[in-house]
């Protein structure tokens, strides 16, 4: 079976790759990086935002088409129908990010943020969690059976590992420098689900060509969840082990001002402040009931303790690492950027603040 992964190099892909190879399934996979092929996995280098390089690779189709990109809605209703007729079976990675606020265990079935919030300022945006539903409602009335949805939450690997609203390069690289972890308690307090990215790789290896998945769409979590106070705790009992310390936690009584920072304020007060705990009896009655995942805490150590004995950062947010080392006054550290832009935009940030926000501003308006 030939098998295209679109973006499929990040915390699902890269193992969902493997396990289709070692089933023997042809694997192709885009990527604008540069990788050497290994056996019956094969790399596109190209971008799968451009049509031009789409046209020439969904030329020939494949069995399934797996698609882990980020489109906005408008772009995806354009590229929909080439994706759905270039395959027998076309996976659209959604998000568990749709969902509302809900009181009690969420199903496929539980309301989405597009179709219930009152909020008329963030439905004109087309933010990630509003991105995916719309995308969702042009697959499923596209007059076709042959896609299948998929809503995975947080999911994490070595490379991709959260607190709250921030990354491993921002909360991990603090933390094992010495300084302080932000974690707001609004945000502590609040229920997560967290899954291991090898875990969702099999479930999705499970709905692929399964019969039970044509027209479905289907929530790719764990069921075990806990707060995110918790969470942090995992970490900290991990830095313990690995560097004989452990580091401090500030919590302001509000994750306002900190998110604002992070650009990410939507994520937090549409998700974030939510309890995300999730329901996959659907997942798993179409699987056979054979799906397994690892606990929260055994794959966070081993993914926290695996990362640390070999750490790969990616470039930290100059405006947020700003704002964090002036609020906790914890010095300039500068040690974290590598790039001279991003450098300087951090002596910015942190020494004239109101100024650069005025930039900021400006280019936003133009």
């Amino acid at each position: 079976m030939q098998v295209l992964l679109l973006g499929g190099t990040g915390a699902m892909g890269i193992s969902l790759k493997d396990i289709l190879a070692k089933r023997g399934d042809q694997v192709y996979l885009t990527s604008r990086s540069d990788h050497k092929d290994d056996r019956n996995i094969h790399y596109i280098k190209g971008d799968a935002h451009d049509d031009a390089f789409m046209t020439e690779i969904l030329k020939d189709g494949y069995d399934a088409i797996v698609d882990f990109m980020i489109y906005g809605s408008g772009e995806f209703e354009k590229k929909a129908s080439r994706l759905l007729n270039s395959t027998d079976q076309y996976i659209f990675t959604s998000s568990s990010r749709v969902y509302a606020n809900s009181k009690t265990w969420i199903t496929e079935k539980s309301p989405r943020l597009l179709d219930v919030c009152k909020d008329e300022d963030y439905l004109r945006t087309d933010e990630y969690a509003l991105a995916k539903a719309r995308e969702e409602n042009i697959i499923i009335e596209c007059g076709k059976r042959n896609w299948t949805i998929i809503r995975p939450y947080i999911t994490y690997n070595t490379e991709r590992i959260q607190l709250g609203g921030l990354e491993k390069d921002i909360w991990l690289r603090r933390a094992l420098g010495g300084r302080s972890i932000p974690l707001p308690k609004d945000v502590a307090n609040c229920q997560t689900t967290l899954t291991y990215g090898g875990d969702v790789a099999a479930a999705i290896a499970a709905l692929i060509r399964n019969e039970k998945a044509y027209g479905e769409v289907f929530n790719l979590t764990g069921t075990e969840h806990m707060i995110w106070s918790d969470v942090a705790k995992i970490y900290l009992d991990v830095i313990k082990q690995t560097n004989n310390f452990i580091p401090e936690i500030y919590m302001p009584e509000s994750s306002v001002e900190l998110y604002q920072k992070a650009g990410n304020g939507y994520q937090i007060i549409y998700d974030r402040l939510y309890n995300r705990v999730f329901d996959n009896a659907k997942l798993q009655a179409a699987c056979g009931g054979n799906l397994t995942f690892c606990s929260i805490r055994e794959g966070l150590t081993k993914c926290v303790t695996e990362f640390i004995e070999k750490p790969r950062w990616r470039e930290d947010s100059p405006r947020v690492e700003a704002y964090l080392n002036r609020t906790f006054k914890e010095g300039l550290h500068m040690d974290c950027f590598t790039n001279k832009k991003s450098l300087i935009k951090y002596l910015g940030w942190y020494y004239i603040p109101g100024v650069m926000n005025t930039v900021r501003k400006l280019k936003c308006t133009h």
